[in-house]
């Protein structure tokens, strides 16, 4: 052993020679790996936060022109309609700009501005609907029963536009909606077409929605009875959600889908969040401002605006110093469980 030792340069070249010392000496090795990838980690979150800070910096020049625009054209004693018009076709294409840069500004494959940033694709675990309960709910309300269900949130919003009113959007689907359905994939169009009605009768539009449902069947005779094989819950495109929902399917997460979170610890849960919003002409406000019309309302939303971007601004500029003080103690804890590992 001794000359094993001598010439590996090792202490513990095996279990035998110190058990409890190799257990400690794994250790520190996995935290001390743990630690410099999550260093890199950590470099990554300060890239895409100067990315994106170096984005809405030019947002913010755009939002800038626009308002100067605004002001002018309040100026109605000097400003005539053609002038009026002219600037707001400049206001179209700083609009125009203003979506570009929304959707193209990417850190790899990762939308920053898009309002897409920390998606997930998750996987549906082994207690997830199978295609054989799907059948079960079809046949259930092709032969007469009902399926009927409320949204109770929406876009994390769980009360209507009053803020009190708690919000439970019903919906339901019927025999003849499922007369045509023979697959999961026809169920989740007809679920889904549902859904989306529903929401732009309650005045939401689109189908990316965080929700979460109770479900029950209602028989034709008035009662009702818990339909525990056939559970809509979950978050993100109720589309993709329904479509397969067998074990193993995936489904595209977008709850919180405006946070990015980084793992910058070498162990578990050690994550450090980015929320980084979405940068259109639709979120800003500033899409449907006629200069001709109402340039006074346009200097006013497009001050909400800028404040909007600038508090982002300031968001990311603080994560960024928060990074660079994470990294500076990965560093140390790397040297001293190197050196400690050493011993």
């Amino acid at each position: 052993k001794s000359l094993e030792k001598l010439s590996s340069g090792f202490c513990i070249n095996r279990a035998a020679d110190d058990a409890a010392g190799l257990s400690i000496s794994e250790g520190l090795r996995a935290q001390v790996g743990g630690l410099k990838v999550a260093v890199r980690n950590t470099q990554d979150g300060v890239s895409v936060a100067q990315t994106a800070e170096g984005a809405l910096n030019e947002v913010t020049s755009i939002l800038q022109r626009m308002r100067d625009l605004s002001v002018q054209a309040a100026n109605a004693g000097a400003t005539d309609t053609a002038a009026a018009s002219a600037a707001n076709k400049e206001m179209s294409q700083l609009n125009a700009e203003l979506n570009r840069i929304g959707e193209t500004t990417a850190f790899g494959q990762s939308k920053l501005l898009g309002g897409s940033f920390g998606a997930t694709t998750k996987t549906v675990a082994g207690t997830a609907q199978s295609a054989s309960d799907i059948t079960t709910a079809v046949d259930a309300i092709k032969a007469g029963a009902d399926l009927s269900f409320n949204i109770s949130t929406v876009s994390g919003k769980s009360t209507q536009s009053d803020g009190v009113t708690p919000l439970a959007i019903p919906v339901t689907i019927t025999a003849e909606d499922v007369k045509n359905v023979t697959t999961g994939q026809d169920f989740a169009a007809v679920v889904n077409a549902k859904i989306s009605s529903a929401l732009k009768d309650n005045g939401f539009q689109g189908t990316e929605i965080s929700m979460t449902a109770r479900t029950k069947m209602a028989d034709n005779a008035g009662t009702t009875e818990p339909m525990t094989s056939f559970q809509l819950q979950g978050a993100g495109e109720f589309a993709t959600d329904l479509s397969a929902m067998g074990v193993g399917a995936t489904y595209e997460d977008i709850a919180g889908g405006n946070t990015g979170k980084f793992q910058v610890g070498a162990n578990k849960d050690e994550r450090i969040s980015i929320n980084i919003g979405a940068v259109d002409a639709e979120t800003l406000g500033t899409g449907v401002l006629d200069l001709t019309k109402d340039p006074d309302t346009a200097i006013e939303v497009l001050d909400k605006a800028l404040q909007s971007v600038s508090d982002s601004r300031a968001s990311l500029g603080a994560v960024q110093n928060r990074f660079e003080h994470t990294i500076n103690n990965l560093n140390v804890a790397v040297e001293n469980l190197s050196a400690s590992e050493s011993r």
